[in-house]
This record gives structure tokens, sequence and C-alpha cells, in this order.
């Protein structure tokens, strides 16, 4: 599982050789169950692992002037603590939204690791420049949209990168995320982002009951918020 979660995400942006799995398949790792809103690491803490998320979902925050506002949000394969290999201290939190599960996966193997396959080097280069791809479309997303396109855009990305590792069937699939976790990450109010799921519903585009959520016209909901999923850099629709 925890392997084999990693190896989805990385086959949906690049090709990886029979190689490159038996190495990642060798990776040792810690499993940990997560209850909801858990911090796994702290801005100000230095990391020593990568988290590698397995069930679940984290999001990346900080805390401005005693308002949370979420990064960005993770879904299972990523490891959204990657660049800490690098850049060991932390200068925003991670923590899980509803039950979670992650692999701790010890930076010195991953040093190694890298060192001895140039490949694998560049793959995992390649998903942070990924994950920066998305900051900047949240920058994006934030800055020049209305509510309404920030929200469909949201929820569009979910769908996207949850499909990317066959989470997602017929258009639905299963969020933990309550309406201000959705402001957080939408630089909304609760009320606002409760209107505007309200539209989008009557529009016909989306079913949103507790955690499950259905898109029901994609190229409609995409056409709302100018999706457009080159960003996001997946070898495949799934």
């Amino acid at each position: 599982m925890v392997h084999q979660k990693l190896i989805d995400r990385l086959r949906a942006i690049a090709t990886l050789s029979q190689e490159d799995v038996e190495h990642l398949s060798r990776m040792p790792s810690v499993a940990k169950t997560l209850e909801p809103e858990e911090y796994i690491i702290r801005e100000g803490d230095v990391s020593t692992n990568c988290s590698l998320l397995l069930e679940g979902f984290l999001t990346r925050e900080k805390i401005v002037e005693a308002r949370r506002q979420i990064l960005s949000y993770h879904v299972p394969g990523d490891i959204p603590d990657l660049h800490s290999l690098h850049l060991p201290d932390m200068d925003h939190d991670l923590r899980s939204v509803g039950p979670t599960k992650v692999a701790f996966i010890p930076h010195d193997w991953l040093r190694r690791a890298l060192d001895a396959s140039p490949r694998l080097t560049h793959i995992l280069w390649r998903e942070t420049l990924i994950d920066a791809a998305i900051f900047r479309e949240w920058v994006a997303n934030l800055g020049s949209r209305e509510a309404l396109g920030r929200v469909a855009h949201l929820i569009c990305e979910l769908e996207a990168r949850l499909a990317a590792v066959g989470l997602v069937e017929d258009g639905t699939f299963v969020v933990p995320f309550t309406q201000q976790s959705l402001a957080d990450a939408c630089g909304l109010s609760t009320v606002h982002v409760n209107r505007t799921l309200q539209e989008l519903r009557n529009r016909g585009l989306i079913v949103w009951k507790g955690k499950t959520v259905t898109i029901l016209q994609r190229d409609k909901l995409e056409e709302a918020c100018d999706f457009q999923a080159d960003y996001l850099h997946l070898r495949k629709r799934i």
C-alpha cells in the first residue's frame, strides 16, 4: 500500500521503469494514522522525514493575523513536504483533514536513493515543479477570480488530482472538507462559500451531500471557472 500510492502518483506524471518500481518498493517507512486536524509538522520545526499521504487529505497552511490560510490541499500519493530534503526548516504548518494515514520516509534514505538513481531524481524534481505550478494557479485563483470561479476551480482541481490516483468514479469523489475549510482555501467567508455552493447546485453543475461530491456537468463547471488542467501536468486523464 505504501509503495503503490507513490507509484500511482508518479506514474500519473512520468514513466517509471521496472527498476524505478523495484527501488521504490524497497523504501523504508513508518505509517501513522492521524486524527482530524492533527499537525504532522509545524512552522519552525526541523524536518527529518518526508510525509507520503496514503489515505485522507492534508493541508499546507499558515496563520496570518489570526486567520488560517490554507495554501494547498493534498491527496493520496502526494509528498507535500518533499522540499524539506533541501529546506528542512518548515515555514508553514502541515496537518490532516479528517481521518488520515501517512507514511514517513527518512531523509537519509531518500538522499541515498536519489544519489543512486538519476532517473528517480528527475522524476521527484518534476513532482516538486508540478507542486510549484499548482501554487501559481492557486495564487491566480485567489487574485483574479470571483467567488464562484474560485470554488468551482478548486472542485475541478480536486476531481482531476483524485482521478489521477483512482479515487473518482463517474464524476463522484469523497472529501472531508467543511465550508470553513473551503473558506480558508478560497479566501472567502463561510457565508459566501455556502451561497456559492448553492449557486453551483442551482445551476445543475454539482451535487454536494455530506462528504460526497458529484460533478454533473464537467464541461460547464470548467467553463464557469476557466479551468485548464495543463498546470497539473498529468500524463493522461483517468
